[in-house]
């Protein structure tokens, strides 16, 4: 399948300052802008930082990025579904994941999360791919924003509607672990029924168990 990546961007005016929304960035694009120090919900900022040029390298990577000036404050990862996890049991060529969103503390609550998802559908490539994003309540920041899990779900779910991501339902072990767990998706113009079906078939792939 080819992976066309067509750039767009917004400017975004939050209260701590402009944004540039861009993306998809090319590698040399992340390589020259600095990373934020408060950028560490997944790993330390200089190991993430170059986990998304890594990212970026790939045919299928996507980084969208929120900059204020020459320095990154949010982004937000597409790319294949790891080989460990049932998305990629049934290998499917229009289907990615988004694989980790982050925002700095500064700039949280004035909808940057939201800018970068809705920038991300402006590419009318994303029209010919099933996007998922699995949410687990433990790799959200309950202790610093405060909120339970019920309340940060709810402010994801939003997040993720306005990207046109979507509930589903599944039987995944994991994501059935804990009720605030959630599978979300959005299924673009151009996919095939085919790969519908193949979708149905990954999300309840326990009840041909016996």
């Amino acid at each position: 399948m080819k992976h066309v990546k067509t750039y767009n961007a917004k400017e975004l005016k939050a209260a701590a300052g402009t944004l540039i929304v861009e993306g998809p960035v090319v590698t040399e694009q992340l390589k020259s802008y600095e990373f934020h120090q408060d950028l560490v919900a997944f790993r330390s900022p200089a190991q993430q930082h170059k986990a998304l040029i890594e990212i970026s390298e790939l045919p299928e990577g996507r980084i969208l990025i929120a900059r204020h000036r020459d320095t990154i404050v949010g982004y937000v990862t597409y790319l294949y579904p790891d080989p460990l996890e049932r998305w990629s049991e049934i290998k499917m060529e229009d289907l990615i994941e988004l694989g980790a969103i982050e925002v700095i503390p500064a700039f949280r609550g004035g909808g940057v999360g939201k800018e970068l998802l809705r920038v991300s559908m402006m590419d009318d490539a994303m029209e010919d791919f099933i996007v998922i994003t699995t949410e687990y309540y433990w790799h959200w920041d309950l202790k610093g924003t405060g909120l339970n899990v019920w309340d940060y779900r709810k402010i994801m779910e939003k997040m993720m509607n306005a990207g046109g991501l979507e509930y589903y339902a599944t039987d995944d072990p994991e994501i059935s672990s804990h009720p605030a767990n959630c599978l979300m998706a959005r299924i673009g113009k151009r996919v095939p029924a085919e790969s519908i079906q193949k979708f149905d078939q990954l999300r309840f792939m326990n009840r041909f168990m016996y």
